[in-house]
C-alpha cells in the first residue's frame, strides 16, 4: 500500500504517490537551485510547473494517481537547465529531440499581430520574406489584407514559454523554457 498525496501544479491538482512526489519535489529544487536568485527566476519556475501538469494531464489519460515511472519520464523529458551540477542525471532521450511544430502568432517578433513571424517559424523562412509577400499580395489585388485577417483571428498568439518552443519547433524542455522566459 502506497501514501499518495495531492498537490496543485501548475495551478492543477494532482494525486500523486509519495515516491513520485519525493522524486519531482527533488528535481523542482535542483531546478531552482540551478536558476540562481535572478529576477526571473520566478516566472521560469512557474513556466516549468504550467508545463509539468499540461505533460501530467497528457500522461494521465484516464489514470487517476502519478506514479514514480510517469514523474520520472517527464524529468527526463523536460531535462535540466545549461550549467546546473545535476544536468548529467536529468539529460533529454532522443525521442524529444524535436519537438512539435504548431501553428502561433509570434508576439515577440510582431509588427501588427505576428501572423508573418507566425507563419515564418512554422514554414521556416525569413519572416522578411513572408512580409513582402503580404505586401505585394495587399498591394496586388487587397488578397493579402483578408488572409493576413484570418490569420490573425483563427491563429493563436503565443504567450506560455512551452507555446513558444512548439511555435519553432523545438522540445519545450527545462532549458528552452528558461530562455523563453527569461526573453519577456
Amino acid at each position: 500500500m502506497k501514501k499518495t498525496i495531492n498537490v496543485a501544479i501548475g495551478g492543477c491538482n494532482f494525486i500523486i504517490d509519495e515516491d513520485a512526489y519525493n522524486s519531482l519535489d527533488a528535481y523542482l529544487e535542483s531546478f531552482k537551485a540551478a536558476l540562481g536568485s535572478s529576477s526571473s527566476s520566478n516566472e521560469v519556475m512557474e513556466e516549468l510547473e504550467a508545463r509539468i501538469a499540461d505533460l501530467f494531464k497528457e500522461k494521465l489519460a484516464g489514470r487517476e494517481v502519478v506514479d514514480i515511472n510517469m514523474t520520472k519520464s517527464i524529468i527526463d523529458q523536460l531535462g535540466m537547465p545549461e550549467g546546473s551540477s545535476s544536468n548529467t542525471a536529468y539529460t533529454a532521450p532522443d525521442q524529444y529531440e524535436r519537438g512539435v511544430k504548431k501553428f502561433f502568432r509570434d508576439p515577440d517578433n510582431s509588427k501588427i499581430a505576428g501572423v508573418c513571424s507566425g507563419i515564418s517559424y512554422y514554414l521556416e523562412l525569413d519572416v522578411t520574406i513572408v512580409r513582402v509577400l503580404f505586401l505585394v499580395a495587399l498591394i496586388c489585388c487587397s488578397a493579402g489584407f483578408w488572409i493576413y485577417l484570418v490569420f490573425w483571428i483563427a491563429a493563436p498568439q503565443a504567450r506560455t514559454a512551452a507555446e513558444k518552443c512548439e511555435m519553432r519547433g523545438i522540445p519545450a524542455t527545462a532549458e528552452n523554457i528558461r530562455k523563453f522566459t527569461s526573453s519577456k
